[in-house]
C-alpha cells in the first residue's frame, strides 16, 4: 500500500506566502482576479486570504480601485530581522565614514537565493536619479554591482549552476545576457577587485560594488551609487579606492569576530 504523500500543516500560509510574494513583486496595486489568477487561486480563496491579512495589517485595499497592495504590518518584523544581521552592525560605521568621504549613496546587500537584499541604504545629500533602491529590496545578481561582486568570488561550479538556473533577461539595453560575455566579464572583476553596474540594472544609474567573501563564506556586499552623468575616471578612481579600503576594514573586523570559522 503507497502511503499518502502528508500535506504540510497550515497549507493556508503557504497560499497566503504566495499573495504577498506576488504583490511584493508588482510597483501598482493588484486586482483580485489578477491576484487569483497569478497564484493559482479561485477568486473566493483568494479574497479570503485577502481579508485576513487586510485584518493583519499585510496587505492594504484602495477603497476607490478594490485592488490590493502590501500593508505596513510586516515593516517590524522586516526592520527587526534586518537590525539583528551581524554583518549590518559590523559594516555600518565604515561605511557611513565611507559615505561622508563620498555623499553618494551606499547600499550594503546579503545574499537570499539567486538575488542580492539590499539590508542597508545611506542617502547622499546631492540628487540622485536612483529610484529603485529601498532596504528589503532584492535585485538580481547577474545585472548589480552587488550582485556580480557576489558572483566573481563563488567558485566556478556554482556560478555555471546559477547560469543554468537563472535566465539573463534584459532590465535596460545595457544588461548582459550573454552567460559567456558575464563569466569574462566576472574574471575581470576577480582581476580588479570590484564590480560596476553601467546604467544595467537601471537606468543613469552607474553602481560599483565589491563583495565580502571571507574563508569560503559570503558576508554579502556594499555599493556606490552615482548618477551616470556625475561619472568622471577621477570620481570613479576615489570610490575605487575608498571601496575596497572599506572593504578591508569590514573583512579584517569579520576575520576578529570570526577567527574560528
Amino acid at each position: 500500500m503507497v502511503e499518502k504523500e502528508k500535506q504540510p500543516y497550515g497549507t493556508v500560509l503557504i497560499k497566503a506566502a504566495g499573495i504577498l510574494d506576488f504583490l511584493s513583486s508588482k510597483k501598482e496595486p493588484q486586482a483580485l482576479n489578477i491576484i487569483a489568477q497569478e497564484t493559482g487561486l479561485t477568486s473566493s480563496t483568494a479574497l479570503k486570504i485577502l481579508d485576513t491579512l487586510l485584518l493583519i495589517g499585510y496587505v492594504k485595499k484602495h477603497a476607490e480601485t478594490k485592488k490590493f497592495e502590501l500593508g505596513s504590518g510586516l515593516i517590524k518584523y522586516a526592520h527587526q530581522y534586518l537590525s539583528n544581521l551581524d554583518i549590518s552592525k559590523i559594516a555600518y560605521p565604515y561605511l557611513k565614514e565611507m559615505q561622508l568621504h563620498l555623499d553618494e549613496t551606499v547600499h550594503l546587500g546579503i545574499l537570499e537565493g539567486d538575488e542580492i537584499l539590499t539590508v542597508n541604504k545611506l542617502e547622499s545629500q546631492k540628487s540622485i536619479v536612483c529610484t529603485n533602491s529601498k532596504i528589503g529590496l532584492t535585485k538580481q545578481l547577474y545585472c548589480t554591482a552587488m550582485g556580480k561582486a557576489v558572483l566573481a568570488e563563488l567558485p566556478e561550479n556554482e556560478v555555471i549552476d546559477y547560469l543554468n538556473r537563472v535566465e539573463l533577461q534584459a532590465i535596460t539595453e545595457n544588461t548582459i545576457t550573454n552567460p559567456n560575455e558575464l563569466l569574462m566579464q566576472l574574471k575581470e572583476i576577480k582581476r580588479n577587485g570590484y564590480a560596476i553596474d553601467d546604467n544595467e540594472a537601471e537606468t543613469e544609474v552607474y553602481c560599483l560594488g565589491v563583495s565580502l567573501y571571507l574563508n569560503e563564506y559570503t558576508y554579502g556586499a556594499f555599493s556606490v551609487s552615482v548618477p551616470s552623468y556625475r561619472i568622471t575616471p577621477e570620481v570613479k578612481e576615489d570610490i575605487v579606492q575608498k571601496l575596497l579600503k572599506t572593504k578591508d576594514s569590514i573583512l579584517r573586523e569579520l576575520q576578529q569576530k570570526y577567527v574560528f570559522i
